[in-house]
């Protein structure tokens, strides 16, 4: 490890490798941590279960996220396998996700399988998305631009909003903590009560506030004050299965939020996160289904200096989607068509302020005795650059009961932002879309006492966007730039002496291979090493845990003359259950207080808590 990588990371990584060691003793498991069972549909866009799975995924369940409290999404997804994490200045704050060390626009973000996310920017709020709304989180790790367009380079990050357990479900939380964080939500959820309970509806609502902290210490506009935030949000669904044949459903997400923020232009952002989409299914026969979709979201921003507007950027996204799943003897094969339109709406003026994309692709899964294989191709038809084809290939061998052997390649694209192409004074028309290769190699076991994999992969990043002084007296973005990406990624999740324990560790080289002066450079905000360590335990009706998360040293500039140093953070949290129903839960964020930053200036909550009051009757 590099010598300045401080002394408590390297201390959290190394507990980290010998936890996962330790883990491939089965003499001293009692049992599987994992349900490899549960159905996921991100890597194909197709239902199958988790051992079935050839891309490398990580899927985050309600159950977990109860039993971490983790403050946000963001927070949820920290040291997760293939995850860098960029904030300014704590809760609400804008937040960059790298996956795989791609850029921060290279992974596309789903709710409810409707893309979101900002054409202005390129990026989503993960930050305004709150977390007593999500009810699963998948994570797919690799290039899949040859199923789902733009955006894919690095992965899908989809999060599934709440979802009915039973007949009748009603849920409600409170919750108070440091920094006068408030946190409320109540939401009831079920099925109808007919013999093939063929309706089923949620309702979710929720609330969080925050005085915040000092997010930022530089000296642009500076104001020592704490910079708070508050978040409202709802989500309603529903569905119904009209005969064997026929079912459709509908799901609305919002989320409006004010933020207060220091360090650019602006102080202040009123913000609206917005996803609704609709299905309707047809399967006349066990070897057909035909699924249409209509959808739009929005992304919404209004921004203030000391209480006087500024500026607007909006994005509105419409989205359509036609998708056949034909069973083929023991293949499947998927044929599918997207339509996406964005425009934005902003008092910047825009040389252009809409664009419209046409993808068709295809895809063929089948199993030849131990040997899995998936195949997919795409075209995508773009109204501003015209058109890019991808594809990708999956292959998986079984070559014993336990062990699993895969590799893959494939090709990925992302289109330029409406800031990249058209921003005044800045933006260059004639950008094209960034590309990339990736190839990977995996290993995963599947025992008794739990389960582990192991991922090796390449991507080579061409055309990347970057700024061109060479083009006029203020420059401008260009296809000029180039990345190499390696990295090697271990999960593993198992039980030990009654303790559930998971381990994620990253290791990462994301450099810079331009013919540039920062040829050979760590991409910024990029750690080489991450992990994270989560071990929980029930005592009845007791029930108590820790994480313990450190990422390696990191630069925040091109040129890596900025460092931002290595850090470990500790986490602890305890629960009780009074009965079937009511529990309290407490939980203690950063308990050695440890001051760090993952973005230069911008500063870290230090040690906080947070009191829970949960009511979720038994689901029978």
């Amino acid at each position: 490890m590099h010598p300045q990588f401080p002394y408590f990371s390297r201390r959290v990584l190394a507990v980290a490798l010998l936890s996962s060691i330790s883990a491939l003793a089965p003499a001293f498991a009692e049992g599987g941590a994992t349900d490899l069972d549960e159905v996921v549909v991100t890597a194909t866009r197709t239902a199958q279960t988790q051992d079935q799975t050839l891309a490398a995924i990580t899927v985050i369940d309600r159950a977990e996220i109860e039993r971490l409290q983790p403050a946000s999404v963001p927070d949820l997804l920290t040291g997760r396998a293939g995850i860098s994490l960029a904030n300014n200045g704590g809760v609400g704050k804008s937040t960059s996700v790298f996956l795989r060390g791609t850029e921060s626009d290279h992974v596309l973000v789903l709710i409810d399988g409707v893309k979101i996310g900002s054409a202005t920017s390129g990026g989503a709020s993960l930050q305004d998305i709150p977390v007593e709304q999500v009810e699963r989180i998948e994570i797919v790790r690799g290039p899949f631009s040859s199923l789902y367009g733009s955006e894919a380079l690095g992965g899908v990050i989809q999060i599934f909003t709440r979802r009915p357990q039973g007949a009748f479900a009603p849920s409600l939380s409170a919750a108070v903590g440091s920094e006068a964080t408030q946190r409320y939500s109540a939401g009831v959820a079920g099925r109808t009560q007919d013999a093939e309970q063929r309706g089923w509806y949620s309702i979710n609502a929720a609330y969080q506030s925050t005085d915040g902290i000092n997010a930022y210490r530089g000296t642009r506009n500076f104001d020592p004050d704490k910079d708070g935030y508050r978040n409202s949000s709802l989500t309603l669904q529903g569905g119904w299965r009209f005969d064997e044949q026929w079912d459709a459903d509908a799901r609305v997400f919002r989320a409006e939020g004010h933020n207060e923020y220091d360090g650019s232009a602006n102080n202040e952002a009123d913000t609206v996160q917005q996803a609704i989409g609709t299905r309707v299914r047809y399967t006349p026969s066990e070897r057909l289904k035909i699924t249409a979709g209509l959808g739009t979201s929005a992304d919404l921003s209004d921004n203030f200096l000391n209480g006087v507007y500024s500026s607007t950027f909006d994005t509105r996204r419409e989205l359509g989607s036609l998708q056949a799943d034909i069973g083929i003897a023991d293949a499947l094969l998927t044929l599918g068509f997207d339509w996406l339109g964005d425009k934005i709406d902003s008092n910047t003026d825009y040389a252009r302020d809409r664009r419209i994309n046409r993808g068709a692709f295809a895809q063929w899964q089948q199993a030849f005795g131990t040997h899995s294989l998936q195949a997919s191709a795409r075209r995508d038809d773009d109204s501003q650059f015209g058109g890019e084809t991808t594809g990708s290939v999956l292959w998986g061998w079984d070559f014993t009961q336990a062990l699993r052997l895969s590799a893959s390649y494939g090709t990925a694209f992302k289109a330029p932002t409406f800031n990249e192409l058209y921003f005044p004074g800045y933006g260059n028309p004639d950008l094209g879309p960034e590309t990339s290769r990736s190839v990977e190699l995996g290993l995963r076991g599947e025992h008794g006492w739990g389960t582990w994999s192991l991922n090796a992969f390449d991507t080579k990043i061409d055309d990347m966007i970057a700024f061109d002084s060479s083009l006029g007296a203020t420059g401008a973005p260009n296809n000029i730039d180039r990345a190499r990406i390696q990295g090697v990624e271990g999960v593993i999740g198992t039980q030990l002496a009654g303790w559930d324990l998971r381990s994620s560790l990253t290791w990462l080289d994301p450099r810079n291979d331009g013919d540039n002066p920062n040829h050979d450079n760590l991409l910024p905000r990029r750690a080489k090493q991450s992990g994270r360590i989560d071990a929980d335990r029930r005592f009845g009706d007791f029930s108590v845990g820790a994480s313990v998360t450190g990422a390696g040293e990191r630069y925040d500039n091109l040129t890596n003359t900025t460092r931002l140093a290595g850090y470990g953070l500790a986490d602890l949290r305890a629960g009780f259950a009074f009965d079937e129903a009511w529990s309290v839960q407490a939980s203690v964020a950063n308990v050695f207080d440890k001051r760090y930053e993952t973005a230069a200036l911008y500063n870290q909550p230090g040690r906080t808590w947070l009191l829970t009051l949960r009511y979720q009757p038994v689901v029978r």
